[in-house]
């Protein structure tokens, strides 16, 4: 027989250290941009990184919400682009009246990732 006392493989597990948080997966969280969360530099977080187009209006003009509730605000052309390419998505209800029915109006002239084909 062993001096050692015998251990559950349940509580050789429960002390190990827990491991770094840089190793653990992450959740999705919510990017800058459901879209792009790389926009380039001086533009708005709605902008996608491959849209060549520059920002009309304040960066900050709207907020876009997609269907899992991730926002990103944005200046009012690039809201517009970036509703027209998200399925299930809406300008958040705090964007007054007048703006948010802009953005619906270019979004909905608009085809999905519009920059792809030059428009």
């Amino acid at each position: 027989m062993s001096d050692r006392p015998a251990t559950s493989d349940q509580s050789a597990t429960s002390d190990r250290p827990a491991p770094p948080a840089a190793s653990l997966p992450r959740a999705p969280s919510a990017p800058p941009s459901p879209a792009a969360p790389s926009a380039p530099e001086g533009r708005c977080a709605a902008a996608a990184a491959k849209d060549p187009t520059p920002c009309d209006g304040p960066p900050d003009a709207a907020t876009i919400v997609d269907r899992h509730g991730r926002e990103a605000a944005g200046c009012v052309h690039h809201c517009a682009r970036l509703l027209a390419g998200l399925d299930g998505a809406r300008v958040h209800p705090f964007v007054a009246a007048a703006r948010a029915l802009d953005i619906y109006s270019r979004a909905r002239e608009l085809p999905p990732f519009a920059w792809e084909i030059g428009r």
